[in-house]
């Protein structure tokens, strides 16, 4: 009698494990659908050309930054090369940085503040910016 009552649960078992497989297959194919939904952070990676790089640097070049940041060697502000170690090259750091260019500010690399470059186009400041994280 034990095999007869035994026989049935393990057909139970067998059929239940089959529907919790294809439910567990089927979850995952939601979840896939339901993932592919969610907007994904917009920060493209733009690289700029090689022309844009040596334009920022001649622009880099005539300005007053270099009396404040050299390439490799910090001086009142950071190195060029830790600022391109601190941020990734993309859309969002370059406008970030070119804004911070423009307005100035201090707390980030320290107390001493940057001064504002408010007669700098943005256009030639992205590009300077541009120079600045290609140093990585």
């Amino acid at each position: 009698m034990r095999r007869k009552k035994a026989y049935p649960l393990s057909i139970i078992a067998i059929v239940a494990c089959s529907v919790l497989k294809i439910d567990s297959a089927q979850a995952q194919i939601s979840h896939k659908k339901a993932v592919s939904k969610i907007p994904k952070k917009n920060i493209s990676v733009k690289k700029p050309t090689v022309a844009e790089i040596q334009q920022g640097q001649v622009l880099l070049s005539k300005s007053d930054c270099l009396s404040c940041h050299k390439v490799d060697v910090k001086l009142v502000g950071p190195a060029y090369k830790d600022v391109a170690a601190k941020y990734s090259a993309n859309e969002a750091n370059y406008a970030k940085l070119t804004k911070k260019v423009i307005s100035g500010g201090s707390g980030v690399w320290g107390q001493v503040a940057m001064a504002p470059h408010p007669t700098l186009a943005p256009a030639d400041v992205k590009k300077m910016v541009e120079y600045i994280l290609s140093l990585r």
